[in-house]
């Protein structure tokens, strides 16, 4: 997609978009995860609602996930006591399985788990408006259900309490953030009424993303010219060092936070104490999250290993269940580039092919851009592809070894998604709650 930029700022752009969203859905609700771009799309929200549709009932959702920053927390507590009597607030703490990238033992934990009440990193909020387990009204929240489908869950629920009718969500995601969020706004095809930031979930429920286009300066510009509150966590940040592009509010033991989990000890030390004890490797990842053992510089191959072999040693060392979904992945990526194929561009075809690699080219890519062509491997897998400096989109045994050290359970590192018994189980709970709501609903 080529940049086309408009003769309007973000800020009319924004506007624009309210009006549009304001004037097209019945319920409207916007995510709070408590960082600056969901701190600050609800500002603008709220600012534009009463200004412009003083009578619109407009929900906010916070999904908790227990373990967080004490500065994060009083913000997200400060906010909602501010707004709580314009807006409706929810504020949910329910278990919710949520994916850690600390152990080799473990691939979720379940903040607010019912059964370890004692080692919970912070009480459970005490507000009319937090949903827990002793006061859930959502009808479509499974117990310990995945964190993903629990927020989709909540968005069909939202819906269904208040009468049907178009629903959207409000989210505070910005392409400039990543290139897996900048190309999710790539295919307007998807887009309701051709608007690439507006994306459909379910049967007359979708998600938008309002502020899109908007830069980390646009964001933090924006706080300073209308005199936001905000997150102080963001200071704290800048007083550690870190750049405002390292700044994050998110689980502290996912792939994008566990390299930081070593701030907690010095910004809140308290907190640190209750992140030890709750989920296995925090202190490991704290110590070794930014060295080889966590695979995060380069992995020196132990003496008398290939990568296929030490990624067989580690395989043997870890508990049977997650032994086999690292092996359903890897046999998986082993068959698609062996019998598909992944396509590449033609500088590194002839890098390939100049290197002695083992390649065919097997047709196009519909799925890359000018349609690459299309390459296989006609011989076994690569160890490595450390000669290879034109892409690092290739298949290696290294590639697998890494995901191992990283405790990467879904192999991002390699590429992988969803896999399609997964996105079939998705696909069931759907249809499932579909049911459910026809049954009991009518809608």
């Amino acid at each position: 997609m080529i940049r086309q930029y408009l003769e309007q700022d973000v800020y009319e752009a924004f506007q624009e978009r309210m009006r549009f969203v304001f004037e097209e859905f019945e319920n409207i609700f916007v995510s709070f995860s408590g960082g600056k771009d969901s701190g600050l799309l609800l500002n603008l929200v709220l600012d534009f609602r009463n200004k412009y549709y003083p009578d619109k009932s407009l929900g906010v959702f916070h999904q908790d996930f227990e373990a967080q920053y004490t500065v994060t927390t009083e913000y997200i507590e400060r906010t909602f006591e501010r707004i709580k009597n314009q807006v409706e607030p929810y504020w949910v703490c329910l278990p919710m399985a949520t994916r850690t990238a600390l152990s080799s033992y473990e691939m979720y934990w379940y903040p607010w788990d019912d059964t370890k009440e004692d080692c919970w990193v912070r009480p459970m909020p005490q507000k009319e408006y937090v949903i827990n387990l002793k006061n859930n009204p959502m009808t479509t929240y499974k117990y310990r259900m995945n964190q993903e489908v629990l927020s989709k869950q909540f968005n069909r629920w939202y819906r269904i309490s208040h009468g049907g009718g178009k629903t959207i969500c409000l989210l505070g995601i910005r392409a400039e953030e990543s290139m897996q969020r900048y190309s999710g706004f790539l295919n307007k095809k998807y887009g309701y009424k051709g608007n690439c930031w507006i994306s459909g979930q379910f049967k007359n429920v979708w998600c938008a993303s309002p502020l899109y286009d908007w830069s980390l300066q646009d964001i933090w510009h924006a706080y300073y010219k209308f005199d936001y509150d905000y997150n102080k966590l963001y200071d704290l940040y800048f007083k550690a060092g870190l750049k405002a592009s390292q700044m994050r509010v998110a689980s502290p033991f996912n792939d994008y936070s566990k390299d930081a989990l070593n701030l907690y000890r010095v910004i809140d030390p308290e907190i640190w104490t209750k992140l030890v004890g709750r989920v296995q490797g925090a202190n490991f990842a704290c110590i070794y999250g930014k060295t080889k053992a966590m695979g995060y510089r380069n992995v020196v191959l132990p003496k008398g290993h290939t990568w296929k072999s030490y990624t067989m040693f580690l395989l043997d060392t870890l508990p049977t269940r997650l032994r086999n979904n690292y092996v359903r992945k890897f046999n998986t990526s082993i068959k698609f580039w062996h019998e598909t194929g992944g396509g590449l561009d033609e500088d590194t075809i002839e890098e390939l092919i100049a290197n002695g690699y083992q390649i065919a080219r097997n047709g196009f890519s519909n799925y890359t851009r000018n349609k690459k062509s299309r390459v296989v491997f006609v011989g076994k897998i690569p160890d490595d592809t450390d000669n290879i400096k034109s892409t690092k989109d290739i298949p290696s045994w290294k590639r697998m070894c890494y995901c191992i050290l990283k405790n990467d359970h879904t192999c991002r590192f390699m590429g992988f998604s969803l896999t399609r018994q997964q996105q079939n189980r998705v696909d069931m709970i759907r249809r499932k709650y579909e049911s459910i709501e026809d049954m009991n609903y009518g809608i």
